[in-house]
Formats: structure tokens, C-alpha cells, sequence
């Protein structure tokens, strides 16, 4: 199966002139994906940590990722193929902080994510998404015009997310 890919470009909230770079998967902000396959994972740390339980930890872990800033690399991010790819920062504007790396493969045909994991929790071991396979001409096209957004497009946290009872 083939997915779809759209790259685009958005204003970092603590930094609306900065733009980040974002990535949505099938339609789905790649953020939205992440947050949906952690919830579990998070689930033993974050017991416990909040007054309101339910609704911080779903917050942070809606937002724990911000994009990769776009003046962060001097050669597009989701072309490198050596070693592990950062695919989203943390929201701090420090990518480094909290990377969701994955190993992202290259061939004539198409470009493959896969092994999607956190440096942070290696203990996590490789998350339940992915790997995502594009057609290269089709990731290639999006990467070289972004769409520009006026906004974030990850949106409120969804009431369905609640991660911990």
C-alpha cells in the first residue's frame, strides 16, 4: 500500500514570524498519528503528575511535538538517509529535545519511514505506526512547495484522546 504525503510549512506557536516545518500522513497530521500511539506509553508516567488528570495528560501529549523549524537545516530533514531522520521537534523549538526519529529509506520508486521511535524512551522500543511507504515523485513534489499555512492545523485536543483515567 502507498500513502500519501503532504509537507507543509506553519508558524511556531510561541514564534508566529517562524515557520516549521509540518508532514500529514493519509490526510492525518503526522503529530495526530504520534499522540494516538503514545497515549499507552505515557499512560505509567504521566499517572498521577496533574490536578486534572484526564485533560493535561491528553494536552501533553496532543502537543508534545512541535515541526522542525525551518531554517534548523541547511539540507531538507526528510531527505536524509543516513542513520535516523528527525521527523518532528519538540515544541520548544529545540528539535533535539524530544525528536521522533525514523530511519527513512530511498529508492528510485518510492521513500519508506519506518522504525518510527523516541532516543528519549528507548525503553518504548519502536512505535505502534508506520512504516509508511510514498511515491517518491509524489514526496519529492510536496517537499519542493509546502503549503504555507496561516495557522497550526493540529488543532484542539480531541476528547476521545483521554489517556488516563
Amino acid at each position: 500500500m502507498v500513502n500519501g504525503i503532504e509537507f507543509f510549512h506553519c508558524p511556531w506557536d510561541d514564534h508566529p514570524a517562524a515557520l516549521v516545518w509540518g508532514a500529514r500522513v493519509d490526510g492525518v497530521d503526522l503529530r495526530a498519528l504520534t499522540a494516538w500511539a503514545t497515549r499507552e506509553l505515557w499512560r505509567p508516567e504521566l499517572a498521577g503528575q496533574f490536578e486534572d488528570q484526564e485533560r493535561e495528560s491528553a494536552e501533553l501529549i496532543w502537543r508534545q511535538h512541535g515541526g522542525l523549524g525551518v531554517l534548523d537545516f541547511t539540507e531538507n530533514p526528510f531527505l536524509r538517509t543516513a542513520g535516523r531522520t528527525p521527523l518532528l521537534g519538540c515544541p520548544c523549538g529545540i528539535w533535539q529535545c524530544w525528536p521522533l526519529m525514523a530511519r527513512v529509506a530511498v529508492t528510485p520508486t518510492t521513500v519508506t519511514w519506518s522504525g518510527l521511535h523516541y532516543p528519549e524512551r528507548e525503553e518504548w522500543g519502536e512505535l505502534p505506526i508506520g512504516p509508511f511507504v510514498f511515491e517518491r515523485t509524489a514526496y519529492e513534489a510536496s517537499l519542493s512547495a509546502p503549503a504555507v499555512l496561516a495557522e497550526d492545523p493540529l488543532g484542539p485536543v480531541p476528547e476521545s484522546l483521554g489517556c488516563v483515567p
